[in-house]
C-alpha cells in the first residue's frame, strides 16, 4: 500500500512537471530492455560483457605493460651505473624499484578495468544488472539492493563495505559485508596478472573470469550458509526505478577513471612504498661476518624474511608454497599489491636467471636439482588463496566501523582464512592426483 501510493504520487508529480523532448527515447530504453533484462538473456549477457571486460583488460593492457617493464628495467640499470655496489644501491634498486615497480607495471591493466566499470555505471547498465539480479540474490537469502555493494567491491572492498548502508535491513546489510571480502577487488589484480601471464598464456582471460566466478561462487555459498544458520531474517520486497540509458561522455568517463587511478597511485606511493622499504630489510638483515661470501639466495633463507617464511611454510605445504610464496602472503594483509612487491623484492635480489621481468623470472625459477619451483597448478592454487584470505587492513577496519564492533572482524579473519586454505588445498592435492603428477 505504502509503494503504491508512493509511486502513484511520482507518477503524477512527473505528468505535471516532466516534459520529454523526444518521444523516442523511452521507446529505444524498452526496446534495449527487453533484451538486457529479460529473465533468460539477461544474466548470459551480463557474464558475456564480464568476459569482454577481462579479455580487454589483457589483450590491451599487454603492450603499456611490457612497455613499462622496459623502462623499469634501464631505470635499475641507470642507478645501478650510477651507484656504486653497496648497501644504497641494493636499497633503491632490489627495494623500492623492485616493490614498487613490480606494482606500477601492472596500472595500465587496471586502467583498463577502471575504464569498463564506469562505462556500465553511466551508460545505465549497472542498474539493469541489479535489477536482473536481484531474483538471484533473493534466492540466496539477500536483498536485491546487496548487489550494488558487491559489484562495488570488484573495485575495492572499502567504499564497497560502506556502501552498504543503502539497505535498509541491518541483518541484510551485516551479510552483505561479511562477504564482500569474497569479491575479487583491483588490488588482486596484479597477482593474477604475473601469475596468468607467466603460466596460463593461452587461456588468460578464462582464468581471470574463472576466479573471478569462484569469488562470487563463495559468496553466494556464505550468503546463504549464514542466512540460514547464524543471521536468520525475513526477505523485504525490492522496488526500484531503471533510469534511461545515456551515451557517457568521454570527460565524465576520465574523471572518474583518473580519481579511481589516483587512489590507486596514492596507495602505491603510501601503503606499498613503506612496505617494500620492511620487506627489503627483513629480507637483507641480519647480517653476520660471512655475509659476504654468501650467495643472494642463502643471504635471503637466514634473513628475516626467510625465518617468518620458514616459520609458516610447514602449514602451506600441503598448498604447495614454498617460503617465499608464504612470506609474500603475509606481507600481503597489509595491501594485496604488496604481494607482487615480495615477490619482486625476492627475485630481483636473486638475478642469476638472467631475466628481467619477474613474470619470466617466477616462470623459469628452478631448485637446485632442476626442478622448477612453480608449476601452473601451484600458481593456480596461489592466486585462490590470493583470492580468497584474509582482506587487507583497511577492510578489516571498516567492517570493525560499519558492524559496530570487533566481533565480526574477527569472524571474517577467520572465516576467510580458512576457506582459502581448505580451497586451496583442495585445489592442490586434487590438481595433483588428477593430472597423477608428484609435485
Amino acid at each position: 500500500m505504502i509503494t503504491d501510493l508512493r509511486y502513484g504520487f511520482i507518477s503524477g508529480a512527473l505528468k505535471e512537471t516532466l516534459k520529454i523532448s523526444n518521444s523516442e527515447r523511452p521507446q529505444k530504453t524498452k526496446i534495449i530492455d527487453d533484451y538486457l533484462t529479460n529473465k533468460y538473456l539477461g544474466i548470459p549477457l551480463f557474464l558475456l560483457f564480464m568476459w569482454i571486460t577481462f579479455y580487454t583488460t589483457f589483450s590491451l593492457g599487454t603492450y603499456p605493460k611490457h612497455w613499462l617493464e622496459l623502462l623499469i628495467g634501464k631505470l635499475s640499470v641507470l642507478i645501478s651505473s650510477v651507484f656504486p655496489s653497496g648497501i644504497p644501491e641494493d636499497f633503491l634498486v632490489n627495494g623500492i624499484i623492485a616493490g614498487v615497480g613490480g606494482v606500477i607495471v601492472f596500472l595500465p591493466n587496471i586502467i583498463i578495468l577502471f575504464i569498463f566499470i564506469s562505462f556500465m555505471e553511466d551508460t545505465g547498465y549497472m542498474a539493469r544488472a541489479v535489477f536482473i539480479m536481484d531474483k538471484a540474490m533473493h534466492k540466496i537469502g539477500l536483498h536485491g539492493k546487496s548487489f550494488i555493494p558487491l559489484f562495488m567491491g570488484f573495485g575495492c572492498n572499502v567504499p564497497a563495505i560502506m556502501a552498504t548502508r543503502i539497505i535498509d535491513s541491518r541483518r541484510d546489510r551485516l551479510i552483505t559485508m561479511l562477504i564482500i571480502p569474497f569479491m575479487s577487488c583491483s588490488a588482486r589484480l596484479p597477482v593474477y596478472i604475473l601469475f596468468i601471464s607467466a603460466f596460463f598464456p593461452r587461456n588468460q582471460s578464462l582464468v581471470l573470469f574463472l576466479l573471478y566466478f569462484v569469488g562470487v561462487f563463495l559468496a553466494v555459498l556464505s550468503s546463504f550458509l549464514l542466512k540460514r544458520y547464524l543471521i536468520k531474517s525475513p526477505d523485504i520486497p525490492f522496488v526500484m526505478e531503471l533510469p534511461p540509458y545515456r551515451m557517457p561522455t568521454l570527460r565524465s568517463t576520465l574523471k572518474h577513471v583518473w580519481f579511481r587511478t589516483g587512489l590507486y597511485m596514492k596507495k602505491i606511493g603510501g601503503v606499498i612504498l613503506i612496505a617494500s622499504v620492511i620487506i627489503w630489510m627483513l629480507s637483507n638483515f641480519p647480517q653476520t661476518t660471512s655475509h659476504s661470501t654468501l650467495s643472494k639466495k642463502e643471504l635471503q633463507d637466514n634473513s628475516f624474511l626467510g625465518m617468518i617464511g620458514k616459520g609458516i611454510e610447514p602449514v602451506m605445504k600441503p598448498l604447495g608454497f614454498d617460503w617465499r610464496l608464504s612470506a609474500s602472503i603475509l606481507s600481503g594483509l597489509a595491501a594485496k599489491e604488496v604481494v607482487v612487491s615480495t615477490l619482486g623484492i625476492i627475485y630481483k635480489a636473486d638475478n642469476t636467471s638472467g631475466h628481467n621481468s619477474l613474470v619470466e623470472k617466477i616462470k623459469q625459477e628452478a631448485d637446485p636439482s632442476g626442478k622448477r619451483i612453480f608449476t601452473p597448478l601451484i600458481a593456480f592454487s596461489f592466486m585462490l588463496f590470493i583470492l580468497t584470505y584474509v582482506p587487507c587492513a583497511g577492510v578489516i577496519a571498516a567492517i570493525r566501523r560499519e558492524s559496530g564492533g570487533w566481533r565480526w572482524a574477527i569472524f571474517v579473519v577467520l572465516y576467510t582464512l580458512s576457506v582459502a586454505w581448505l580451497i586451496s588445498f583442495i585445489a592442490y592435492q586434487a590438481g595433483g592426483l588428477i593430472m597423477k603428477i608428484d609435485y
